[in-house]
């Protein structure tokens, strides 16, 4: 009989998290956001004394969410903000490089994604109505600080992102890149404020 391969990560919880089969049970929002707050999107190559956090991409996703859809359920809010979640466990691996590594990438991401969904009392996959909507506003997400942090110029940005929605102030208040404490307590808090009884 065939030995079960396990490869386990321990978070500051306590918790230990098997990557190949990762449990809904060893799921911690308190790991979540303190990793996501501390893992830089772009690879660090961005503008400002801060990094721009995993965190604060999460939240700045659910902002324009919030526009293109004021009346978004909770729960599905709730999908938005952990639409990256998985990288509190693996980083934030830049899109060329993703595809580079293939099939091995999004099958441990995909399995991450659905123990913390289920953790949170989520469906393990969104359907695809959601997930196409979440892609909408994570797009919009990433033409913004492509343009505002990461030195794209908006031509550059286009082609790569598509064409920007036009989007209100109070979205781009997020762009403004925050202190790791700051992205991890907002991150933690809007997460709470989601659920219906907290994880």
């Amino acid at each position: 009989m065939a030995k079960e391969t396990r490869v386990w990560q321990r978070m500051l919880s306590g918790r230990r998290l098997d990557l190949i089969n990762p449990s809904p049970l060893d799921v911690e929002l308190d790991d979540i956001a303190h990793g996501l707050a501390r893992v830089a999107r772009w690879n660090g190559q961005t503008e400002g004394s801060h990094i721009f956090s995993v965190a604060q991409h999460s939240l700045l996703v659910e902002a324009i969410a919030d526009h293109l859809d004021p009346g978004l359920p909770p729960l599905s809010r709730l999908a938005v903000l952990l639409h990256d979640a998985p990288e509190y466990v693996i980083g934030d691996i830049i899109s060329p490089f993703k595809a580079v590594i293939g099939d091995a990438y999004k099958s441990v991401e995909g399995r991450l994604l659905g123990a913390i969904h289920l953790h949170f009392g989520l469906p393990a996959e969104p359907t695809a109505t959601l997930k196409r909507f979440i892609k909408r506003a994570d797009r919009q997400a990433a033409y913004l600080e492509a343009t505002r942090l990461a030195g794209f110029s908006r031509e550059e940005a286009i082609k790569i992102f598509g064409r920007p929605e036009p989007m209100p102030r109070a979205v781009q208040s997020f762009l403004d890149p925050w202190p790791v404490a700051e992205a991890e307590a907002r991150y933690r808090e809007r997460v709470l404020s989601c659920t219906a009884t907290p994880p």
